[in-house]
């Protein structure tokens, strides 16, 4: 099942598990994203069969993500006059999991994702194994130059 919804401004084929970069917006919700009826453009339940977005589609999601994207470089010149300019631009995102897609009582719904598990802390161990390696190795002699 899949679904093409607009956001921002574009339009985004999207199934369950999709994850998506749209333009910034304030999360609600406790980072759970509706999409409107209205931005529901098309939605897909089997192979062939597809049916205009206002009867009865929804399409949820849930923020995984914010933050902006690599910068571009916006340079403006005119010959023959020394006119230049240098301007840079990141644009701001917030990156959507589409967590499940309904259709007339039909639910297509992601898996859950695991929960990361937090780094074991390395910090404390690191002294000890640098100290272990420095006796461990012999010490170099100096060698004395021939004239």
């Amino acid at each position: 099942m899949y679904a093409v919804i607009r956001a921002g401004g574009k339009q985004y084929r999207v199934a369950p598990g999709d994850v998506i970069k749209l333009e910034s917006f304030a999360s609600a919700n406790g980072g759970k994203v509706e999409f409107a009826q209205s931005d529901i453009l098309a939605v897909s339940s089997e192979a062939g069969k597809i049916t205009t977005g206002g009867s009865g589609a929804s399409v949820s999601g849930q923020i995984v993500d914010e933050g902006r994207a690599k910068k571009i470089l916006v340079f403006h010149y005119k010959r023959k006059k020394q006119y230049k300019k240098l301007q840079g631009h990141r644009q701001a995102f917030t990156a959507v999991r589409i967590t499940e897609i309904s259709l007339d009582g039909q639910k297509a719904t992601a898996p859950e994702i695991a929960a990361r598990k937090a780094k074991a802390k390395v910090e404390a161990a690191a002294p000890k194994a640098k100290a272990a390696v420095k006796k461990a190795a012999p010490k170099k002699k100096a060698v004395a130059k021939k004239k």
